[in-house]
């Protein structure tokens, strides 16, 4: 078959398609509804015990703060990266975010250990709350992948990383607002470490998540184009 047989058979067959919205929009659109969800879990789960005295605090605010900006911005990104054409920075949005996550949480270490010593390091195996970011999680990734699904899979493996980054760490600050961790240490090996392990892993099947859809060209021969 020609170029010029398969643009006219392409043509005579193909259905309007209607143009996705902004990425930014459909990111903005899944945050609410996810944000929603996310503030109803905390509202079931309740707030932790200490949240009065925690909130007062800027080293926790600017934690919490970070968390939701690096699932605000990967969620972003991840819609981008479904858009052919736009600038390759988009995809790197969330990561200063993630970045002073992980800052916020190296000073708390750091306090933590200047005042209890070695102790204040001490890492208790809490497989629960792997679990627990796993399960609530599965939400808001499924609604991200669905409405990622609608774009062009150019990079899925990190499409699907940044989807599941974005709803990983949304869950992750409903648990520091609910689940009242011992220590900075803790909050690092069980929280901020199970979003970046579900990301990774999650990534690795990007590309059975996120793939072209290739079009029967069989069917298009069956057709009959009227001819003048």
């Amino acid at each position: 078959m020609n170029s010029e047989e398969l643009i006219r058979r392409l043509a005579a067959s193909a259905k309007p398609v209607r143009r996705l919205p902004h990425p930014i929009w459909r990111a903005m659109m899944w945050f609410v509804l996810s944000l929603a969800y996310a503030a109803g879990l905390v509202f079931v789960v309740g707030l932790r015990a200490d949240f009065s005295v925690r909130i007062a605090e800027p080293r926790f605010l600017i934690e919490l703060s970070a968390v939701i900006l690096t699932s605000m911005m990967a969620a972003a990104a991840a819609f981008c990266s479904t858009c052919p054409g736009r600038p390759l920075w988009e995809r790197l949005a969330p990561f200063p975010f993630l970045l002073v996550w992980l800052a916020s949480l190296g000073e708390g270490c750091w306090r933590d250990w200047t005042l209890h010593g070695v102790q204040g390091l001490a890492i208790q195996l809490e497989f629960s709350c792997f679990w627990k970011i796993v399960a609530t999680s599965a939400a808001p990734l499924i609604l991200i992948l669905l409405m990622v699904r609608r774009g062009a899979p150019i990079a899925p493996y990190l499409t699907t990383g940044l989807a599941t980054l974005a709803a990983a760490s949304l869950v992750a600050a409903g648990m520091l607002l609910s689940h009242q961790q011992e220590s900075s240490v803790m909050v690092l090996a069980w929280q901020f470490g199970s979003v970046l392990v579900l990301s990774g892993l999650a990534a690795l099947f990007g590309r059975h998540v996120l793939y072209w859809r290739t079009v029967d060209m069989r069917s298009l021969d069956n057709q009959t184009t009227p001819h003048c």
